[in-house]
């Protein structure tokens, strides 16, 4: 089973270099990298190309003006040609060395669509500190109306999923993600299970934690998301998921 990661990436020269590493160190070898580049302007393409021939094949990039992240993460769908399709962001690595080989183990269900775990998060310079650990284990679906989802860069998918539900919608700005879950498991009964593992290690200060305006955008685009799909949904249901949120801290 080949797998399709997509990093996108923009100014990233401080990070990107760890998050190839962690690809380059996984176990599982049947992997097809994709870098999509939003035209940077700092060294972030250099790093890429000093990593390429390392990949021996399995990788490709490209650059160019986009809509977005979202727009970005379609272009890295529609050229990848694995069975598995999953996000890393450039600013995040693989927490250890097995987890493809493992998030592979459980694909041999041929029953299963898609699967989640968990991902926790860490200040910059800091790695071995958590500071929160986001589980997957308690979502249901029906937790989309109170805008709680599977933790979104442990999320792997087969690609004719993508091909039959669509990509992600460019006219959010933050929440097109959450968008994404709703229409798979309530439109597309997405079959996905939940592996008890940490995927990825992420470090704070992304568009969705940057200020109390962009998690007001959240809100405001996860009713949206809820209610194009044809769930009910309103604002003060959505931001209870920051009460939820709050058990996750580790002080």
């Amino acid at each position: 089973m080949k797998v399709s990661i997509i990093t996108v990436a923009k100014n990233s020269e401080r990070t990107i270099e760890d998050t190839m590493k962690s690809v380059l160190g996984q176990t599982y070898s049947d992997i097809e990298y994709i870098v999509v580049d939003g035209c940077s302007s700092d060294r972030t393409l250099d790093i890429v190309k000093q990593y390429e021939a390392t990949f021996n094949g399995r990788m490709k990039w490209t650059s160019g003006q986009d809509k977005g992240i979202y727009d970005a993460m379609n272009k890295g769908i529609s050229i990848a040609t694995g069975d598995v399709v999953g996000i890393l962001n450039s600013d995040d690595y693989f927490t250890s060395n097995d987890v493809i080989e493992r998030m592979v183990a459980a694909f041999e269900d041929d029953q299963l669509d898609a699967v989640y775990g968990d991902i926790h998060f860490i200040h910059d310079g800091e790695p071995d500190k958590c500071i929160r650990y986001y589980s997957s284990k308690l979502f249901r679906r029906m937790w989309l109306r109170f805008g709680l989802m599977p933790a979104h860069p442990s999320f792997y998918c087969r690609r004719e999923i993508f091909e039959k539900a669509g990509l992600y919608k460019t006219d959010y700005k933050i929440s097109s993600d959450f968008e994404m879950m709703v229409r798979l498991f309530y439109i597309h009964h997405l079959r996905a299970r939940y592996l008890p593992m940490d995927f990825v290690t992420m470090r704070t200060g992304g568009a969705s934690t940057k200020n109390v305006r962009s998690r007001l955008q959240i809100i405001k685009e996860d009713v949206r998301g809820c209610r194009e799909n044809g769930i009910y949904s309103n604002k003060l249901m959505t931001s209870a998921k920051y009460l939820y949120k709050i058990f996750e801290f580790r002080f």
